[in-house]
């Protein structure tokens, strides 16, 4: 094993939901997290309806209850974190969303935090991901309690309301731009970092729901743009019907590739409409990052970039590194490798389903690891194997250090006991994170960030990656 260059200062970051700091003391949990694990920052998740943000581990039921905190289900109602500052909240209607869970009522985590983590000299960036809510696999809160938020709703392609807010509705879009100036005005923080996980309207298409979003601002966008909405809409009914006919098993005379590259092919506006709501969705990012710099110029912004950007070849090319580097100071690719196996089958599933319904997934998935730069067990193997750390997570980082091209860092997300939700999906184990460790500086990364959630992480396995941290001489001995 070549031994990788010395980094300066590298970031070794966990990220953290508030409930790990009621649970263990703030005190006793940063010195665990500092002189244990190595960590010198945190990522703490201050706004959200998502247990794997805000909450306990969510898979207790399989996999049981971490060696840390409390071992009991948290009644998690999800929302804000921190206190209530109506005035930042003026120019949308959005306002009442509070956390109400009676174990941090009335505290404000980062009021708690910051003062005990800043003695330590560890880092304090809140995380923030959209989709906040209703967001299967992620521990998502029972009910949305926030009024007023049916109003910021998308409207699918049938003209029904959807599932998730549109993130053009300006109501909506200016919540977000409240929450971002709310923190970096108020808070002494280093940072913030940012996933965006929406899906595209290929992505759902794909994944069997109706595309859109037809709401009244986003057909103004697009009229604005010269794009036709009526038009755009005639367009996505074929389309749309070809991926209901072909998840149904319906046959095609030339196939099922085929016969989707002639149907998109003769409503190229599906394409447009693809583009337009790709470039809406990144403005986002770029819109967070533009007020955050405004707010103060020393604070980093980061982005949490989703695993299926380089699960999918479709989304791989509408990701780019280089791009994203433009509006942003850090990049955090996903590789929860131990999970990993189950989240690219169910990727592969999308595409077996449909495009590539006429092959076998051990047929296709080579194919598929070859476009994507990826070489990991065979397809009926992953689920159990997992991903390797020395080929996943040290490509991975590769990737993006090469992707890049030195205009940012590179922080890898390792998996720590990431939740599983198969019996046979592989195991986390201390290895499994110090090999991860060692293939992060070994490929170019500048640091790291233990994901998803601290408090679904065994200390166990977390000593693994202390252990190649001291080996790296990024962490004192204990």
């Amino acid at each position: 094993m070549s031994t990788p260059p010395t980094v300066a200062d590298p970031m070794i970051g966990m990220q953290i939901s508030p409930i790990s700091f009621i649970d263990e003391g703030v005190e006793a949990c940063l010195n665990t997290l500092q002189n244990r694990v190595g960590v010198n920052a945190l990522m703490i998740g201050t706004i959200s309806w998502l247990g794997l943000k805000v909450g306990r581990r969510i898979s207790a039921e399989l996999e049981g209850w971490p060696d840390h905190g409390v071992p009991a289900p948290y009644t998690m109602q999800g929302g804000s974190y921190i206190k209530e500052r109506p005035e930042y909240y003026t120019n949308t209607h959005i306002k009442q969303f509070a956390s109400t869970d009676p174990e941090l009522a009335g505290q404000d985590i980062l009021d708690l935090v910051i003062p005990e983590a800043k003695k330590r000299g560890i880092k304090v960036i809140p995380e923030f991901m959209e989709p906040l809510f209703k967001y299967a696999g992620h521990g998502s809160a029972a009910a949305v309690l926030i009024p007023n938020m049916p109003q910021c709703m998308e409207i699918d392609l049938f003209g029904r309301i959807a599932g998730e807010p549109c993130t053009s509705n300006p109501d909506y879009r200016r919540w977000w731009h409240g929450i971002i100036e709310e923190h970096c005005r108020n808070y002494d923080i280093d940072g913030i970092m940012w996933c965006n996980e929406r899906n595209s309207p290929l992505d759902r298409m794909m994944q069997g729901q109706a595309p859109g979003c037809f709401c009244p601002q986003c057909r103004k966008e697009a009229a604005e743009r010269n794009i036709d909405v009526e038009r755009t809409k005639l367009a996505f009914a074929p389309v749309y019907e070809f991926f209901q006919k072909v998840r149904a098993g319906e046959t095609f005379v030339d196939g099922a590739f085929i016969e989707f590259l002639r149907v998109l092919l003769a409503n190229p506006e599906v394409l447009v409409w693809e583009k337009f709501w790709l470039e809406r969705s990144k403005d986002l990012d770029r819109e967070l990052y533009g007020i955050v710099k405004w707010c103060n110029p020393a604070l980093t912004f980061g982005l949490n970039v989703w695993n299926r950007n380089h699960f999918n070849p479709i989304r791989k090319a509408q990701w780019p590194w280089l791009e994203q580097t433009t509006y942003c100071d850090w990049v955090k690719p996903i590789t929860y490798q131990h999970q990993a196996g189950e989240v690219f089958i169910r990727e592969m599933n999308y595409f077996g389903g449909t495009l590539l319904r006429d092959f076998t997934r051990e047929e296709f998935v080579p194919a598929m690891y070859a476009l994507l730069g990826m070489n990991e067990a065979p397809a009926n193997e992953v689920i159990a194997a997992g991903m390797d750390p020395d080929t996943y997570v040290f490509g991975q980082c590769a990737d993006a250090v090469r992707g890049v091209q030195g205009k940012v860092p590179v922080y890898m997300g390792i998996g720590v006991d990431a939740p599983r939700i198969l019996t046979e999906q592989a195991v986390c184990t201390p290895d499994t994170v110090y090999r991860s460790v060692h293939a992060t500086f070994r490929a170019g990364g500048k640091g790291l960030v233990y994901s998803p959630n601290y408090a679904g992480m065994n200390l166990s396995n977390l000593d693994g990656g202390a252990r190649a941290l001291e080996e790296l001489g990024y962490k004192p001995k204990n």
